[in-house]
């Protein structure tokens, strides 16, 4: 049987714990601080949040309403999402006990946690180790940093530079039994498809365990709203997005889990693009496009490192 063609968040759960394992997203009701600071060009929380989160429900009424949607169906386990906000801007001694309520929980197989690259307090790398060990699970920390390229960060209001990151990965990094995935937006306003590439080569050589790409979406009510009216935010065709991802993902090694490869904000906040396609045929076309051509993730890193 061929292996498939991209090491994806499916395929990687089916190889660690021989079954269909999802995520149940979580939050925990503190806000991004950055919205102090103007928020994200970008963001609109709500574009991004599942019909099984409702504003002031507890942790364990959460996870009752995301095993109702989630594991009445294909699934057999999940990891606890902690996806909406940025979580780790709780001091970690408020933080610690809701991942361990959480975690406790037999039908969770793990944590994976959002997190700004300024949000990672000195003390959060070697607590969440400790749970880890004492729990055998397993825990990834999701660093949003989106572009590796400081006028790309300014221009997002990201209010954060790409040091902050590199400062993250290495505190993360102390404790092996964590695991780092990263955030990148493709098509930033102003970005060159060799701009995207440096992104994506410059975490990979950090030997990150996952990476998210998402093309940029434009929300409606958003500072980019404003700035795509004014034709300001080009963004991408189907095909256009489907052709990057085909020069991308060779670049990219087999052991990166890609968790997500295009955004899914809900129909009625979107503004554009709009492909009018639901993720799975996206995930169909990119396959079936990968085939035709004989592309695969990693090959061009596989067929570097061959000749060393």
């Amino acid at each position: 049987m061929n292996s498939p063609p991209v090491h994806t968040f499916s395929v990687y759960c089916r190889a660690r714990y021989g079954r269909t394992i999802g995520k149940i997203p979580l939050e925990t009701g503190h806000p991004c601080p950055n919205r102090d600071r103007g928020g994200c060009l970008y963001c609109r929380p709500l574009s991004f949040t599942p019909q099984s989160l409702r504003p002031g429900d507890s942790l364990d009424e959460q996870i009752r309403r995301g095993k109702k949607y989630l594991l009445s169906g294909r699934f057999t386990g999940y990891f606890g999402y902690f996806q909406q906000e940025t979580p780790t801007s709780l001091a970690t001694s408020r933080l610690l006990p809701l991942l361990t309520s959480v975690i406790a929980d037999p039908e969770c197989v793990g944590l994976i946690i959002a997190a700004r690259p300024d949000c990672i307090a000195d003390d959060l790398p070697a607590a969440l180790a400790d749970l880890v060990q004492s729990s055998g699970k397993e825990c990834l920390i999701e660093l949003g940093l989106q572009s590796i390229h400081a006028r790309s960060l300014q221009q997002l209001n990201r209010n954060h530079g790409v040091h902050d990151f590199f400062s993250a990965v290495r505190r993360i990094k102390t404790q092996d039994s964590l695991r780092i995935g990263v955030h990148l937006i493709l098509g930033i306003p102003g970005e060159t498809e060799a701009d995207m590439l440096a992104s994506v080569e410059t975490v990979c050589a950090l030997g990150v365990h996952a990476l998210k790409l998402h093309h940029l979406q434009v929300l409606k009510d958003t500072p980019l709203h404003s700035l795509h009216t004014k034709g300001l935010v080009p963004t991408f065709s189907l095909d256009g997005y489907l052709q990057l991802l085909l020069r991308l993902l060779p670049r990219i090694p087999w052991e990166v889990v890609l968790h997500r490869l295009w955004s899914s904000a809900h129909p009625h906040l979107l503004v554009a693009p709009r492909w009018h396609l639901h993720a799975t045929e996206l995930s169909q076309r990119l396959q079936a496009s990968m085939a035709e051509q004989h592309i695969r993730q990693g090959q061009d890193v596989d067929s570097v490192e061959s000749t060393r």
